[in-house]
């Protein structure tokens, strides 16, 4: 139909049919594992934060032997940090937000170059959060939408 001809109207005797919602799968089982992996990840992020402010010797090397030579207080404020901004954005994807689901991804990306960067550190734990990180990842672009199905 053009927008140069009239639409019908409706009246008392047309139907008038109420759009549906997208149906929930069982995809959406994913997609909250995502957010509380997401949420998980942060507070790993966080203990890792908290672990390179407070005991700089916990570390198998020094600063200088890491990719990106920063005093490990720099690096703990920036894990401290990602891990908070995780944490509340994976209670955002539980809570259906699309935002929270943009966001979520973005800061997994983050955490996962970032533990990149300090796998020579402290290895297993930094591999530990790469996974995770894709893992939400996954979650979140593949099947996201389907939390706010239902709302």
């Amino acid at each position: 139909m053009s927008d140069t001809e009239a639409r019908p109207a409706y009246t008392a005797d047309a139907a008038y049919e109420v759009p549906r919602r997208a149906e929930r799968t069982a995809w959406v089982g994913l997609v909250v594992f995502g957010g509380v992996m997401l949420a998980l990840s942060g507070g790993f992020q966080m203990m890792q934060g908290f672990v390179a402010i407070l005991r700089d010797e916990y570390y198998y090397v020094t600063r200088d032997g890491l990719l990106i030579t920063m005093d490990y207080t720099a690096w703990g404020w920036t894990h401290l940090g990602l891990g908070l901004i995780a944490v509340g954005t994976g209670i955002g994807v539980l809570a259906g937000q699309m935002w929270a689901r943009v966001l979520g991804i973005i800061v997994a990306v983050l955490s996962a170059l970032v533990n990149l960067a300090f796998l020579s550190a402290y290895p297993i734990w930094s591999t530990i959060i790469i996974a995770t990180d894709v893992l939400v990842i996954y979650a979140l672009t593949m099947h996201g939408s389907e939390v706010k199905a239902d709302r």
